[in-house]
């Protein structure tokens, strides 16, 4: 027996996941199954250059409640699959789940129990990885704690992306207007009653990651310069430092001249000032930079992504597909969208 008839929406990012989406789909149908006979499956596509379209066009033909997003072009991250599938989600709670099964779907009939409780915001809580370096999984642990303590808000340590989200909470990311988004972080921010579900994180059941050093790195850089003010904080301290080792320095030069009777020499010293100061003034305006390139993109103000084709998308009313500028209308009014080019 179900555990309710409440609908369900499940948003599944996707990037050459071929060997994934079959075996995806078969855990998330046994899984719903057991929690609500009213749901839905939402694929988004960034663009893959494997053979997902063909899986994609077989699974949705064959089952209503997939629905498929394919994007015109790869957007970069999975961040854009989220939102566009958030967007499209109709159901009375939506779960964000990767596509490479690292996430057990089973954990969704734990995060409905929560749900159901009462709790509109249920995580998965990372407390172990299968797979992977050592020092990948300790550079995972050590960014949470460093993440936690440097964001603005209070953000669940070893929680990623995977999570089952009530509508109130759907509707206040849908109304989101930033571009750059960090959805675990918007997750965080925009609160509601919250809880865990503590578990093992698995190995890639097929394919290969496509989450290189560089792009952790640049993960951690996004989240960090999307949630805290703390780098241009570290500024003014290292400028305070240089102050102060500037005003020691001048007192050091004059016991040297009027005390000791020494003339001031020194031009190594004054190579390595130069450089010391250099390297600041440069570090300074990339810290500067992150922050301003991320104003450059919200005043542009486009598409978060472009929707190449919605396979099974829902019908207005009258039996009409939605205006292929909807989406788009959404960013022209201050809200996230989508144009279309259908």
């Amino acid at each position: 027996m179900a555990l309710t008839n409440k609908k369900i929406s499940v948003v599944v990012t996707c990037y050459n996941e071929a060997g994934n989406i079959q075996a995806m789909y078969d855990r998330l149908t046994a899984v719903l199954s057991k929690v609500t006979p009213y749901f839905e499956i939402i694929y988004t596509d960034n663009a893959s250059t494997d053979n997902s379209e063909e899986i994609f066009r077989k699974l949705a033909a064959g089952d209503p409640r997939v629905k498929v997003i394919f994007f015109s072009r790869n957007f970069g991250s999975s961040q854009f699959g989220l939102a566009a599938g958030t967007r499209e989600a109709k159901g009375d709670a939506v779960v964000w789940i990767d596509g490479d099964q690292q996430d057990q779907p089973e954990l969704i009939l734990e995060f409905a129990k929560k749900w159901l409780d009462g709790y509109q915001v249920v995580y998965g809580v990372r407390i172990g990885r299968r797979g992977g370096s050592f020092m990948r999984r300790l550079a995972y642990k050590a960014f949470y704690r460093v993440f936690r303590h440097m964001a603005y808000v209070e953000v669940p340590v070893d929680a990623g992306d995977f999570c089952l989200i009530d509508r109130k909470v759907v509707d206040v990311l849908n109304a989101m207007p930033e571009r750059d988004r960090y959805h675990r972080g918007l997750r965080a921010w925009a609160g509601f009653r919250s809880t865990g579900v503590p578990y093992v994180r698995d190995d890639r059941f097929a394919g290969e990651s496509s989450e290189s050093w560089t792009k952790n790195i640049w993960w951690a850089k996004k989240a960090v310069f999307s949630f805290s003010y703390r780098p241009l904080e570290w500024l003014s301290y290292i400028a305070l430092f240089v102050i102060g080792l500037t005003f020691l320095g001048v007192l050091w030069q004059l016991f040297a001249f009027f005390v000791l009777h020494a003339t001031p020499g020194g031009f190594i010293s004054i190579i390595l000032l130069v450089f010391f100061l250099g390297g600041i003034q440069l570090f300074s305006l990339a810290v500067i930079g992150e922050y301003v390139g991320r104003i450059f993109e919200e005043v542009k103000q486009r598409p978060l992504y472009i929707i190449k084709e919605f396979l099974n998308e829902e019908k207005k009313g009258n039996g009409a597909p939605k205006n292929p500028h909807e989406r788009l209308s959404f960013a022209q009014q201050g809200e996230m969208g989508s144009g279309t080019v259908d």
